[in-house]
């Protein structure tokens, strides 16, 4: 087997280059990356250990991935600019080329050279007047969706894949969706095989994190080097809740949707933690001081971004009905898991986690 991940030195494609190769020695992966982001770099050396071919090259460049030899069992597009903040001041040029431009170039490689095509898209593909107008009780530590709610989708178990898309969602979303369109389009015209994971938020060892984008992973460094946080937006009380998804329960739902990919083309799975997987800023400051054994003054900001938004957990029923999928890992387990990460590796991601002249994050 032969697999092809774009963003392949990243957090989550370079943990699942090296899930593909633990225990298969007849796995061969490529990691394909333009170390763009600060930190993919310190990944390249476990890669090379493991026997993952690194390749340096941009998916905005349709002749990087040309340049490719050979054909691919799968190619997992995990390349993307994945701030929700993307494009908000200055071009958006950038989101837009990586994000969609990028999508469909690797669309037009598994066209030609390979048999299968995994898109990972994003939870914030769904319309933010919707996400931004749930109906949410306060609880002591968190937001609670009421029981009654004025749009489909949304139930105690999470948000489902039928919950409206049809509104602005950011510019980071909307490349996202439109990726997904031609996903479907290509499996529709081209019988290009290929399926879409609506993921939450990703966090776990090995995430550079910062405040827009990979939060969990920055709020336990923070925690860590012993550095001041705040909570942001819906009033700074830290209410605001996400559900987490450990990079190895990724790894297994892929597994799944590879094997049956030929029954399960052009679906589109809601991917995350679920309610039992969801935490809120204030829960996540509980679990980095345990881990961690430390803590760290948290400050509040009352004002919230626009492309905020309060309260997202995933129903991922889709994937458990279909290919009998559930996470496994704890928020706890994933930020243990970091924190440990941290403590063995603190004097390389010092310069990265806590540089000097950084100010306090916050949290989204």
């Amino acid at each position: 087997m032969r697999v092809l991940i774009t963003g392949g030195a990243g957090f989550v494609g370079s943990r699942l280059a090296l899930a593909f190769r633990t225990d298969r020695e007849n796995v061969e992966v490529v990691a394909f990356d333009n170390l763009r982001r600060r930190g993919s770099e310190l990944n390249l050396p476990r890669l090379a250990r493991r026997g993952v071919r690194f390749v340096h090259g941009d998916v905005r460049q349709r002749g990087d991935l040309d340049d490719l030899p050979g054909t691919f069992d799968v190619v997992i597009d995990a390349s993307a600019e994945p701030s929700v903040h993307a494009g908000l001041e200055g071009s958006p040029g950038y989101v837009v080329d990586t994000n969609l431009t990028g999508t469909l170039n690797c669309l037009e490689l598994t066209r030609e050279r390979a048999g299968a095509f995994v898109f990972l898209s994003t939870s914030r593909v769904y319309a933010l007047a919707p996400l931004r107008g749930l109906r949410l009780e306060e609880g002591p530590t968190r937001l609670v969706p009421a029981p009654e709610q004025d749009v489909p989708g949304i139930s105690a178990a999470g948000i489902d894949e039928s919950f409206p898309t049809n509104e602005a969602r950011s510019l980071y979303g909307a490349t996202k969706l439109a990726g997904e369109l031609f996903v479907q389009e290509y499996a529709s015209a081209f019988g290009v095989p290929g399926v879409i994971d609506r993921c939450g938020v990703i966090a776990g060892a090995g995430q550079f994190g910062r405040s827009e984008q990979g939060v969990v992973a920055l709020w336990v460094a923070r925690h860590h080097f012993g550095l001041p946080l705040a909570y942001t937006g819906f009033g700074g009380e830290g209410k605001q809740v996400r559900d987490l998804l450990h990079p190895d329960d990724l790894f297994a739902l892929l597994e799944a949707q590879i094997e049956a990919i030929d029954r399960i083309s052009g679906r589109v799975f809601n991917v995350g933690g679920g309610p039992d997987g969801s935490v809120s800023m204030r829960e996540l400051t509980d679990l980095c001081r345990a881990a961690t054994e430390r803590e760290v003054a948290i400050g509040r900001r009352a004002e919230t971004s626009p492309v905020d938004i309060p309260w997202y957990v995933s129903d991922a029923a889709g994937a458990a009905a279909e290919l009998g999928w559930r996470p496994e890992r704890a928020p706890a387990d994933i930020v243990a898991e970091i924190a440990a990460w941290l403590a063995e590796e603190e004097e390389a991601l010092r310069p990265i986690f806590a540089p000097v002249d950084d100010p306090a994050p916050a949290a989204r």
